[in-house]
């Protein structure tokens, strides 16, 4: 075959359509959701092992306190995330935080019901709220910030109107008793891993407790199911958002509603089942709170709400909707978790923790702004 009957049957190179804009790796990154929240994650533990290295704060039981507090706040976050990314806002969850503990004291203190029969009754009452307050989002039109905002104040009454109705006080305790032996309840309330952080005592990796009831157990015994909880409750995220259709409608139902109806998207049923997510999560975190304190009391939950959209929105979601990831609201609620306990073990005044918050908020909503703009293309 000649050099010319070669070149003719060699396939002709592909030629780049000049309508297709080319995007450099730089920008793929800078369009990355997690991109801030890795930064920030970064930066925290840097800083604070530069500052806090001797104070314990990377001890096992320093990791132990910010894995805790970060897990509380990733709880709360998966839910927030999914429904801010549906172009929802909740602002009830802190008030349904409180109101989830006191109907499980309520009902399996005051009124001695077994204590699995509680968590699935509170679960219940708070999921149904969560629907209640969809169903009023999409029927009234009425924007998710003042529906919410509603149920915030509704709920925190009610939850100090049940708990002085039936125990005349607003902390009811004897949960852990109540709870002792109930299968639901060492779900939530339990440690696992206990006999792996014994051995790593007995083998010398870990300090033990040298006097007092506890002489010879390790200082770390086991992995808070809240912890677990939160790491479940963010890989389910993750995976539902990224590799499921419901995922795509997700999106679809917070980057453009009507387009979304248009093809087909149950855009309703989307938002709703988010808001019954989101009361999911917070009654998850309430039922491991009352479990670890042995008692629930109705202020709880305070500010929680805010807290969940700080770490949202520092993980990369578009306050707009369409937009986010649950990985970056993880990291999110990480980057809370250290630096809150990194104040603490630094020996910084604590009310600088409210300082950080309202800074890296304003910071992540630059950002986000900025990457919205890059996607768009707006000015």
């Amino acid at each position: 075959m000649s050099e010319a009957d070669t070149k003719a049957a060699s396939p002709p190179e592909e030629a780049k359509d000049e309508r297709v804009r080319q995007i450099s790796p730089l920008r793929k990154a800078l369009v990355r959701p997690e991109l801030g929240s890795i930064c920030g994650v970064i930066l925290v533990f840097v800083f604070f092992f530069l500052i806090a290295r001797d104070s314990g704060m990377f001890s096992p039981e320093g990791i132990q306190n910010w894995t805790v507090v970060s897990a509380q706040f990733a709880i709360i976050a998966v839910g927030a995330c999914l429904l801010m990314i549906a172009g929802e806002f909740d602002l009830s969850v802190g008030s349904m935080i409180g109101f989830s503990g006191i109907i499980i004291a309520m009902m399996s203190v005051t009124y001695e019901q077994p204590m699995w029969l509680s968590i699935i009754v509170a679960f219940a009452i708070a999921m149904g709220i969560g629907w209640l307050n969809g169903f009023l989002v999409i029927r009234t039109g009425l924007p998710s910030f003042i529906v919410t905002l509603a149920f915030l104040y509704i709920l925190r009454g009610l939850t100090i109107f049940l708990a002085r109705v039936t125990t005349n006080k607003t902390i009811i305790g004897g949960v852990r008793d109540a709870a002792e032996g109930d299968w639901l309840a060492a779900i939530f309330g339990g440690k696992i891993l206990t006999g792996f952080f014994q051995w790593l005592a007995d083998n010398g990796l870990i300090d033990k407790f040298v006097a007092g009831n506890r002489a010879g157990e390790p200082v770390v015994d086991g992995v808070p199911m809240l912890v677990v909880w939160a790491i479940g409750l963010i890989i389910f995220g993750h995976i539902l958002l990224t590799r499921t259709r419901f995922g795509n409608w997700i999106f679809a139902s917070g980057g453009d509603a009507q387009a979304a109806r248009y093809s087909g998207v149950p855009v309703n049923r989307v938002k709703i089942l988010m808001f019954m997510f989101t009361a999911f999560c917070a009654t998850v975190f309430a039922t491991c709170q009352v479990m670890e304190f042995g008692s629930a009391a109705a202020d709880r939950g305070v500010l929680k709400e805010f807290e969940a959209i700080i770490s949202v929105v520092i993980g990369g979601a578009l306050l707009t909707g369409g937009y986010g990831s649950v990985i970056g609201a993880a990291l999110g609620a990480l980057i809370f978790g250290v630096v809150q306990q990194g104040l603490f073990f630094a020996g910084v005044e604590s009310s600088l923790f409210r300082v950080f918050l309202g800074v890296i908020l304003l910071l992540a909503v630059i950002l986000n702004t900025y990457i919205r703009r890059s996607i768009t293309g707006e000015r």
